[in-house]
Formats: C-alpha cells, structure tokens, sequence
C-alpha cells in the first residue's frame, strides 16, 4: 500500500465555495507542504494540472531540492507537448530527482479549456493521439538506455530518428499513469500505462471497473497496478468528522453548486458525469456509500469524494478498496497542509503493518510537550503494541 498526498496549486481554503477561509497559493505554502508530507513518510504527491493551476512541472521541479525522498507525479499532456520534449523533460526531471518523478497522462475533459491551450480535438480524437503520443514517448525513454533512434509515422503523430542522450534513472522510463472511465480511456489504460487510476467511486462501482480493465489488459498479455484519488476527512470521533465534512460546505449557496453543475455536465468526460451522478447537484444525498460522502463533488471538478469518519473506520475502508486490488491511494484534504498531518497522526498507526514500516516514524525518545516536574517518556513499546490492525 502506498499512500500519496496533493499539492493544491489552485490555492487552498478551509471552506468550499466561498473566498472565505482561503489560502492564495504560493512557493512557501507549497513547499510547506511538500516538507511536511515528506518527512511524514508518504510516497509522493499528485500536482494538478490545469488553466486554474500552476504549472506542475515548474512547480515540481522547484521542489526537488526541499524534499529527500518525495516523488512527484506530474502531467503529460497529449498534445500540448510534443512527445519528444515531455520525454527530454521526464528524463530530466528523473535525473535531477535522483529517480523521483511520475507521470499521469491526461487526455483532457474541457473542450473549451483546451482550445485554450490550441488544442482542437474531440473526444475520440483525443484519444487516437494520445496512443501514438504515449508510444513514442514511452520508446525515446526505452532506447535511451542503448543510445538508440526511433522513428514512427502514425495517423496522428510522427517523428523521425528521435533521441534522447541522458536517459532517466528508473528503467526503462519513469512509471505511467492514468484514469479515465470511457471505453477509449480503458483501452489505452489496457494497451499502455503501467497504474491505472480511478475516481473515489463506491467500492462495488470501483470493482467492476478494476475488474474490466484487468481483463482488457490480460488480454493484451500486460499486468497493472491501481490507485485511487479520494479526499479524506478525519477526525477523533465519527461525530466530530461528519462536524467536520458539513462545516466544509457550510458557506455554499444554491447558485454557486448550480453553475458549478452547469459547467460539469458542458465536459465530455466519462469520470466527470460518473462523479456528477454520484449526487445529482443534491446536497440532501451525500453519503453515496457507507463513510463514502460526495459534498466535495458539489463544486470540485475531478474527484469528489471524501473518506469521513474516525480512524478505525476510515482504516477499514481503505482497506475495503485495498482488497479490491488498489495498492495506491491519493488522498488530500481541507486545509492540505493541516489536514496532512491530522490524516498521518491519526490514520498512519492503523494501516498495515508492512506500510506501517515504510513510513517515516518518529523516534520516540522524548520528552515530549509540556512535561513539568517529572521525567515520564513515552514507552515504544507499549506505543506499538497498542496499535490495531483495521477492522
């Protein structure tokens, strides 16, 4: 199990909807952030991507040097960039990383955004090039290795002996990810990437959609890992967490989830009208699934769910999506970098103990906080033997 956290370079607030609460996204907030998760042990950081955000690699790239063994995954967007630069760019980030970036294929969802960006292509179009785009990609960085060339003339894409002379660390390119839920994105999930990605659905939707791109890559000989993207909302008690998820959406209007909505249901994407469905615009019907609430969707595009709950049962419901095969979570939450440290304090003890050793974990040789008149230390090993394996 590897578990990731978010960096919002959108900027971050404490309420949804509302200016109220809000952070304005910086280098510092954004560095705070990536220390923190770093030194707490999680395994990386997914950067958005976006006409709302920061750019990600710049973003990323200007954290290498704050974090020691944080990994980054970051966009590559068909289209955009061709695919022989965002290789030289991917070997160059893997190298000056020291073997630390990811990539997440986005194909895109917002038509309008991305004419903005000069891309003029529908859905399926997008789609066919984003194939070629991510086989020439995935073969500069493969022959690197050996100093090989590589041409390739398809129906949407060609280059002509391309190649690459620093090749990256990780071998034989940096690991591919990517999500989507229409049956174009699950045939190039099946045919190229190596993690598959999928929205917090509830588990028994997340089931069937793990076990139909298992099967599609089976049949093309070809195995691959999964995660899942889902916010999390974590408190000491049940009652305290749910206080928590309402609170978050306390200052929203009907008019601003409406436009927000309105511009959802404008998207071609399959995985947007999936998340959208999950609660129709209604905030009476939020809990879409046991501890499993959809109120971030109301006016967050992407993912828009959020685990809620005390530790035990948000344990046990990750380890829910665990056994159905996902070996990565990507969470975040409200404020991010707050609520990255409550999620390690409170969540980390109760995973499994082999994540558990992964973990940074502090050595406890105290004394700790406001200990007057005594010399009391926490006992390690009374701290670890009360530690509960998830229901």
């Amino acid at each position: 199990m590897k578990i990731f956290w978010f960096i919002p370079t959108h900027g971050d607030s404490r309420y949804l909807g509302t200016s109220k609460g809000a952070r304005q996204v910086d280098h510092a907030y954004m560095k705070q952030i990536a220390v923190a998760v770093d030194n707490l042990g999680y395994e990386g950081v997914l950067i958005p991507t976006g006409r709302s955000c920061e750019d990600p690699w710049i973003t990323a790239a200007s954290l290498i040097d704050a974090t020691q063994h944080l990994k980054f995954l970051v966009a590559l967007r068909p289209g955009v960039t061709t695919p022989a630069l965002a290789a030289r760019m991917a070997a160059t980030f893997d190298r000056l990383s020291n073997g630390r970036v990811l990539l997440n294929l986005v194909t895109g969802g917002d038509e309008a955004e991305l004419r903005g960006d000069g891309l003029y292509e529908d859905h399926s179009t997008r789609y066919q090039t984003a194939n070629e785009y991510v086989k020439i990609w995935r073969e500069i960085l493969t022959r690197s290795h050996t100093g090989e060339a590589f041409t390739f003339h398809g129906e949407r894409l060609q280059v002509d002996d391309a190649k690459l002379l620093y090749p990256p660390v990780q071998k034989p390119y940096p690991p591919l990810w990517f999500g989507g839920s229409s049956d174009v994105a699950v045939d190039l999930a099946a045919e190229q990437v190596d993690t598959y990605l999928t929205w917090g659905e509830p588990p028994e939707a997340v089931k069937q959609k793990i076990e139909h791109v298992r099967a599609k890559a089976e049949a093309k000989g070809r195995k691959l890992t999964y995660g899942i993207r889902l916010h999390v909302i974590v408190r000491e008690t049940n009652e305290q967490a749910w206080a928590a998820a309402n609170e978050l959406i306390q200052y929203l209007d009907d008019a601003t989830i409406a436009a927000a909505q309105k511009k959802f249901a404008q998207m071609d994407s399959v995985g947007q009208q999936r998340m959208a469905a999950l609660h129709g615009g209604n905030r009476d019907k939020l809990e879409v699934s046991p501890n499993l609430w959809a109120g971030i969707g109301l006016v967050r595009g992407g993912a828009g769910t959020a685990l809620v709950g005390d530790p035990e049962t948000v344990a046990a419901r990750i380890q829910e999506y665990a056994d159905l095969g996902i070996d990565t979570f990507i969470f975040s939450g409200y404020p991010h970098l707050e609520e990255s440290i409550r999620f390690a304090e409170l969540v980390f003890p109760l995973l499994p103990i082999e994540t558990r050793a992964k973990l940074a974990q502090p050595n406890l040789t105290g004394p700790f906080g406001e200990i007057i008149a005594n010399n009391y230390v926490p006992d390690e090993k009374k701290l670890n033997s009360s530690v509960k394996e998830p229901a």
